[in-house]
């Protein structure tokens, strides 16, 4: 017989199941069910009994998106991790909470709107002034939120919107002052003219961790510098270049003597060197020997300081020659260099040209202009100072403990306190944090948190409110990571004592992509530690980046991205989350291409087409009873059970990956492929006690393949579920409803 006729009549099949499955059909409105239903809110499952009020807390912060986009591949793994994470420990009965929210992404936000200003407009910042480019900032950055909650919402997150956090929004402002007044006044920040990287093209600092470095072919010079031959790209820096450095072993150069001067030609004439012995000098690269420019190089800045040598500006905030350079002060660097090039050769300083020479030019990731290192006056947290711990739950640090930032960082992971996974990823924690310098986290901007630090003539006073008449706070606003440092506290409420904070922190687990270890993760654990004396998160787990189908980096340029949206509205919110999980091992760098999306869309249709056999194959059955089972249905049984704690075990490692496979091998290549097709006999055959036994073990196979499959596909499972007779069902929503125990007959 056919598999129609095979099948109860068709009366017997719930009326929603006599057409395919079709995502835009219930996606939206089941979304819409469970943000009614109040259940995404921790509070009110306790409220209607679905969780106890005494059960283990499980809590996690959503990775806030900035409100300067749209939701892309990226968001979109991260939401499906971390949404399975949060369904599944709400299924097992956990005080659960997940709690969203928006980053104000400051330095990002107000270059997208000062561009967009002036291409409407013709007007750059000064001109509109500060109060009205914040008004503007604030209605682009509104208009963006919701766009994005809009998004984040399709993909099926069951975050607590009634905890909706946003970095500049007045509980989170309190929080950045509390920190900020708190680290001034221990000692940790502090006031300093130290090199930093800075952005001309947006006038403001930017973090070394914003530095994003292109490849690009420059000529490399190498110029007759007296006796020596140094290199460079950079020839407009070189007219302060008054120290020649060389390692104390050369023996090339042994003749000379550190502090040693001698007559040079130069530039613009001739200029008084002095030799300096430094092992920064690297004798294997070129000639062995460098001129310094400490004002415009990190690197030769500390070479400056270590011997007490003069530093001089040559360019000058806006990427043009100063003074020092003669006659061509004021020319902007890019038209500068090829005058000056052309002066040198005429000079006979020139010795040869390297026209193919690569290398790597730091640009701001935020706003894509080129960096320019610069010695200015900023605010600095302090990371290798010391200070005496306070209250201290971080294992393997006491109260009264004397460490430092950094050593705090470390100890944090080291002892346990918060894991890592992969693990492979804690020796790229530990050596971006041994090689961390102080974090300067004041930016040149208006969009932010404003420093609240005041000045009056050559006074200081750092506090929230203005210390009176003649006062003038500082105009600069706080790195954007420094209140995204705060994250895991604000969120919950901190530096308020609420129950919140009492209940869910530390949050038990931080779900985000490994590009970000430095920038987000390393600054919660430093933040957090200090301030409360707990770790922000007891697990990370680090996602890859999510590439194009040939493994390359999805950009516009190349024309290779895939639109979550668009795939959702293509195939569904369910295929899209799944083809984000499946084969995406934590850590790891994942291949997409719509197919893949399609081919889990095929699955879903196969999880609407098993339910409807299974659904009309049990409509007679007596549900309350259990039959006697033959052999082969406890062994069906025993398979499910085996399935349960393997997919259970490897979502509790953070194997969602795995388990995923296991998940969907068994409900298309178990239950669909073997056990629905042996079934149809017995289904449909003249022994009512082995009929009514099968019954019972396809419908225990359907109620926990649901479960099993829910934190994944979480829309098509939900609409079934709404489906089942009242009786088949153990709570009025599938999200609530208990985990599958793993349990044979």
């Amino acid at each position: 017989m056919s598999e129609e006729q095979k099948q109860p009549e068709k009366q017997d099949i719930p009326e929603v199941f006599l057409s395919p499955y079709n995502p835009k059909e219930h996606e939206d409105a089941l979304y819409h069910m469970w943000e009614e239903s109040g259940y995404f809110n921790p509070d009110v499952c306790i409220e209607k009994g679905v969780t106890a009020p005494d059960a283990e807390p499980f809590s996690m912060v959503l990775p806030p998106p900035n409100v300067t986009g749209t939701l892309h591949m990226g968001h979109a793994a991260m939401l499906a991790v971390e949404d399975i994470l949060t369904r599944y420990n709400r299924m097992l009965g956990k005080r659960t909470l997940w709690i969203p929210g928006t980053d104000s992404a400051a330095m990002a936000t107000q270059s997208k709107v000062e561009g967009l200003i002036y291409k409407e407009e013709k007007k750059r910042r000064d001109e509109i002034g500060r109060e009205e480019l914040l008004k503007r900032i604030n209605a682009f950055a509104e208009e963006s939120k919701d766009t994005i909650i809009g998004q984040t919402k399709k993909m099926g997150s069951s975050l607590d919107w009634s905890r909706y956090a946003f970095t500049l929004d007045e509980t989170r402002y309190n929080a950045v002052m509390e920190a900020f007044v708190r680290m001034y006044n221990d000692g940790l920040i502090y006031r300093g003219a130290r090199s930093v990287n800075w952005d001309p093209a947006m006038q403001t600092t930017v973090s070394d961790d914003e530095v994003v470095y292109e490849e690009k072919n420059s000529p490399f010079y190498y110029f007759k510098y007296g006796p020596f031959t140094i290199g460079t790209v950079r020839p407009e820096t070189k007219f302060g270049d008054k120290y020649v450095v060389m390692h104390p072993d050369d023996k090339r150069y042994a003749e000379y003597e550190h502090g040693q001067q001698i007559d040079v030609e130069w530039i613009n004439g001739p200029i008084t060197a002095t030799i300096i012995k430094d092992e920064a000098a690297d004798p294997e690269m070129g000639s062995g020997v460098m001129t310094i420019t400490p004002w415009h190089s990190a690197v030769d800045f500390e070479i400056a300081q270590r011997h007490n040598l003069d530093i001089e500006q040559v360019i000058d905030e806006r990427g043009c020659l100063m003074e020092i350079a003669g006659e061509f002060a004021g020319m902007h660097i890019k038209k500068a260099r090829p005058a000056i090039i052309e002066k040198m050769q005429a000079k006979g300083l020139i010795e040869k040209v390297d026209e193919s020479y690569t290398h790597n030019v730091a640009t701001n990731e935020r706003g894509g202009g080129m960096i320019e290192p610069q010695i200015k006056e900023q605010w600095f947290i302090a990371v290798n100072k010391e200070f005496a711990m306070g209250h201290s739950e971080v294992p393997g640090v006491a109260e009264g403990d004397t460490v430092t930032l950094k050593e705090l960082m470390i100890k944090t992971v080291e002892s346990g306190g918060t894991e890592i996974f992969p693990e492979r990823f804690k020796r790229v924690y530990y050596n971006w944090i041994n090689n961390l310098h102080d974090w300067c986290i004041s930016r040149q901007i208006w969009y932010g948190h404003r420093i609240p630090a005041w000045f009056k003539n050559s006074e200081v006073k750092v506090q929230v409110e203005s210390p009176g008449a003649g006062w003038e706070q500082d105009p600069d606003t706080l790195d954007t990571w420094f209140s995204s440092g705060l994250w895991t506290m604000s969120t919950l409420g901190w530096p308020a004592a609420t129950d919140d904070f009492a209940t869910y922190h530390p949050t038990t687990v931080l779900e985000t992509g490994y590009d970000i270890i430095f920038f987000w993760v390393a600054r919660m654990i430093l933040m957090t530690t200090y301030l409360t004396g707990q770790v922000p998160f007891k697990n990370v787990y680090l996602h890859g980046l999510v590439r194009d189908k040939s493994g390359k980096k999805m950009s516009k340029s190349l024309g290779n991205v895939i639109n979550p949206l668009d795939m959702i509205e293509q195939f569904g919110a369910d295929a899209t989350r799944l083809s984000l999980i499946v084969g995406a091992a934590p850590g790891n760098d994942m291949p997409l291409g719509e197919d893949k999306v399609r081919a889990y869309k095929k699955f879903a249709n196969k999880i609407w087409n098993i339910s409807r056999f299974i659904l009309t194959s049990v409509a007679d059955a007596e549900q309350s009873a259990t039959p006697v089972l033959s052999e082969r249905d406890q062994e069906i049984l025993a398979g499910l059970a085996r399935t349960v704690t393997e997919v259970s075990a490897e979502i509790d490692r953070f194997n969602l990956y795995i388990a995923a496979e296991k998940s969907y091998h068994y409900v298309w290549h178990e239950l669909a492929d073997v056990i629905l097709e042996e079934s149809k006999d017995i289904i449909n055959g003249d022994d009512a006690a082995a009929k009514a036994a099968r019954q019972y073990v396809l419908t225990r196979c359907l109620i926990d393949s649901l479960k099993l499959l829910h934190p994944f596909m979480p829309f098509i499972t939900e609409a079934v579920w709404q489906e089942l007779p009242e009786e088949m069902r153990d709570a009025e929503q599938l999200m609530v409803a208990p985990w599958p125990v793993a349990k044979a007959e």
